[in-house]
């Protein structure tokens, strides 16, 4: 009997430690619903990834988990409204990614958690919350500090091609955050004695005729911020802008796996895994208003090196050493 009795609590302690204890555990029965707010064109690499990180902490579509994706492919004026039909269907939380998402989630609701996937701009500067530390009301997450990059990814532009004088800048006028872009890459060029050149694009068709004008105001090389338009748009920017001869710089590594030259920004598992993490955090009965904003603390560098034979560059090597992923 005491053998029996004592091979019966090695099982129960064994059994604990193998699975989540009781308060970890997600409530028998109830099934999540989460809704992410995207300019992209649909389910991709990032996406995957969100749904990965949620599986890894329990929530797997199909059996405790429902996700409402809302792609608004470029065209950021229907987020408004794929944020009040979030709110219809009474979603445990919402994922934005950008600050126009994040804007319209927070307009759409003061109740619903929003937990910002890359907010690609300061969130306290776009008064999206009242502070990094203390957000204050149902805002919080992630921002990716691309703004603050601009003169890193001037630098490195100018050590791949030392000659450097005039850089084109393609950006979206109707995004604040790219306005704010645009000018601390102005500010940063001046110290560095480059000349920049902003080529606005608001719709789709103006790409081809942006190029061709930062082509004959004589750039030499091609900056592009990331905001929602551009994001669906990567793979023809990076085409044009070599078949252009205009070395590019990204605040995305996914334009250099689409052809870009170059791109230098906050590690994006980082921000995934965190962004599951609050989540997870809010599901379980945190509130965001306790959850601080977090900043990017791992910033990765990628080089297209089939690019660089394309446009006839040779990248020193000292530039390569600084790389955290080379595309061959």
């Amino acid at each position: 009997m005491k053998l029996r009795t004592i091979g019966l609590i090695s099982s129960l302690v064994l059994g604990l430690l193998a699975g989540p204890l009781p308060t970890e555990a997600q409530q028998a029965g109830k099934v999540y619903r989460i809704g992410v707010l995207s300019n992209s064109s649909g389910i991709g690499r990032s996406q995957k990834r969100l749904q990965q990180y949620l599986s890894e902490l329990g929530y797997v579509e199909g059996k405790n988990l429902v996700i409402e994706w809302r792609f608004s492919k470029g065209d950021v004026t229907r987020q408004p409204a794929f944020a009040a039909d979030l709110v219809r269907l009474k979603v445990d939380c919402i994922i934005p990614f950008g600050v126009l998402p994040t804007r319209a989630a927070k307009q759409a609701t003061r109740t619903i958690p929003i937990v910002m996937g890359n907010a690609d701009d300061d969130p306290v500067r776009q008064n999206l919350v009242s502070s990094l530390e203390r957000p204050g009301g149902n805002v919080t997450g992630f921002f990716n500090i691309g703004s603050d990059l601009s003169a890193k990814r001037l630098e490195l532009l100018k050590e791949t091609v030392p000659k450097l004088s005039r850089v084109a800048i393609l950006f979206d006028p109707a995004s604040v955050p790219a306005v704010v872009y645009v000018k601390k890459s102005e500010a940063a060029a001046r110290a560095m004695g480059v000349y920049i050149q902003p080529v606005g694009v608001r719709v789709s068709e103006d790409l081809e005729n942006a190029i061709q004008a930062a082509v004959k105001g004589r750039a030499e090389a091609l900056l592009v911020v990331h905001t929602g338009l551009f994001q669906v748009l990567r793979t023809r920017v990076a085409k044009l802008a070599t078949e252009a001869h205009l070395p590019s710089m990204h605040s995305s590594s996914s334009f250099v796996r689409a052809g870009g030259l170059m791109s230098y920004s906050a590690n994006s598992r980082e921000r995934y895994r965190g962004v599951v993490a609050y989540v997870d955090r809010i599901l379980k009965g945190a509130k965001p208003s306790d959850l601080p904003v977090q900043q990017p603390r791992k910033f990765d560098f990628f080089i297209n090196l089939k690019t660089a034979k394309q446009l006839g560059i040779t990248i020193p090597p000292e530039v390569l050493l600084q790389a955290t992923k080379v595309i061959k």
